[in-house]
């Protein structure tokens, strides 16, 4: 029985996306894979699905965010919240497997229960990379600079890494951390206040504030800048700031966000050291480094500087049916393009009229058509029609410059 009540739209928070809005997702994606594999990294993948306990305690303030339910074995599982936690489980399940130093990347998606809005969904796509084995602030370095490199690929003219320590930090209680990382969104006024909501006196509050706020980069920073350098990047692309407290409770050193000058959505990037979270979870020592990429942010970027190309349909022809009979004749021209590499479309149903099969590759942008009426056929041709310009020739060979 058909209901008709059933909404068709999607969860608050989860998305659809239509074949235009995919390619451009995947034009993205090929620009960030490709700056990985460049620096090195290999690909990870791990279950969308993970044990609750895992990410318990690890997170911090955002925990209230899991997605997290008892399944059918009546085992307490959460949807996975980020993928460095999951990174991290490997490393242990792995130990010893895996040779180390381990450079890793990984592009999946995640899942939190946001209050759903512009920029912030409950299932949405991370760009991770990290270096797993590593102590040195080398490491963390070279994962800034491959952060910074991605945008630059995609055309960026300008991105900034902002960079602190959590070791500066130290003596100041996570809460006002938590509070000092949401200094670029509600002002001194508003970390003041949430300290006190979290029960730190306005004294006190307004001296963490005084404090962080007078700290200067310390050996592991200048390190990190002066590797930068020699990578190349101007120092435009890199500022000791701070404020840059991460509020992920597992964050051990370097810490810092990218952002892109005159977008104003917020940081498109973050990333910290966390030399613990490995052994938290499975008792192996292990020290790393790496970041997240917020995707979703990255792509809104690169479409407000003009930075996307014009991304049309991967079909590069399709080939009409123009009637039953001629159907095989079309198939055999179809094959012979895909099999020299060309993205070939076939129409599927041979009864709709040849206008109504070119109004098709017309709204789907297809470049090329392929006529094969009798007349081609008794003579082993076929018509190329160039869809922007309307030209026409019959040919008996052809390939389109791609």
């Amino acid at each position: 029985m058909t209901n008709s009540n059933i909404s068709t739209q999607p969860l608050r928070g989860f998305r659809d996306f239509l074949p235009q809005e995919v390619q451009k997702r995947q034009w993205l994606i090929n620009k960030i894979r490709k700056v990985f594999e460049k620096w090195g990294y290999e690909p990870l993948e791990t279950p969308t699905l993970e044990p609750l306990e895992i990410f318990e305690g690890q997170i911090g303030e955002e925990e209230k965010l899991f997605f997290k339910f008892e399944d059918a074995g009546r085992r307490k599982v959460a949807l996975r919240y980020d993928q460095t936690v999951p990174a991290c489980r490997v490393m242990g399940e792995y130990k010893g497997k895996i040779s180390l130093p381990f450079k890793r990347y990984q592009i999946q998606p995640a899942f939190r229960a946001e209050k759903p809005q512009k920029g912030r969904y409950r299932e949405f796509l991370q760009c991770d990379a990290d270096i797993f084995g590593v102590k040195s602030p080398l490491a963390d370095a070279e994962v800034i600079a491959l952060s910074l490199d991605i945008y630059r690929e995609i055309g960026f003219k300008k991105a900034k890494v902002l960079v602190n320590n959590r070791e500066l930090l130290k003596g100041i209680p996570y809460e006002a951390i938590v509070a000092i990382d949401k200094l670029g969104k509600i002002g001194e006024k508003g970390v003041i206040e949430y300290m006190g909501s979290k029960g730190i006196t306005k004294e006190k509050a307004e001296s963490y504030l005084s404090f962080v706020k007078n700290l200067k980069p310390d050996e592991t920073i200048e390190m990190i800048f002066d590797y930068l350098a020699g990578c190349g990047f101007d120092k435009s692309w890199y500022q000791f700031d701070p404020t840059i407290a991460r509020s992920f409770a597992y964050s051990t050193g370097s810490i810092w966000e990218v952002v892109i000058p005159g977008f104003k959505a917020g940081s498109v990037l973050g990333g910290e050291r966390y030399d613990n979270l490995t052994r938290d979870i499975s008792g192996y020592d292990l020290p790393a480094t790496g970041f997240g990429l917020g995707f979703d942010r990255t792509l809104e970027a690169a479409e407000e500087f003009g930075l996307l190309p014009d991304i049309r349909t991967s079909t590069i022809v399709l080939v009409t049916v123009f009637s039953s009979e001629l159907l095989l004749a079309s198939l055999a021209i179809a094959g012979k393009l895909r099999d020299k590499g060309v993205n070939t479309d076939i129409y599927p149903d041979p009864n709709d009229k040849l206008d109504k099969q070119l109004k098709y590759a017309d709204r789907k942008n297809i470049p090329y058509a392929i006529i094969i009426g009798p007349d081609e056929a008794k003579e082993g041709k076929f018509v190329v029609k160039n869809m922007a310009t309307g030209a026409q020739e019959k040919v008996k060979e052809w390939v389109p410059k791609m």
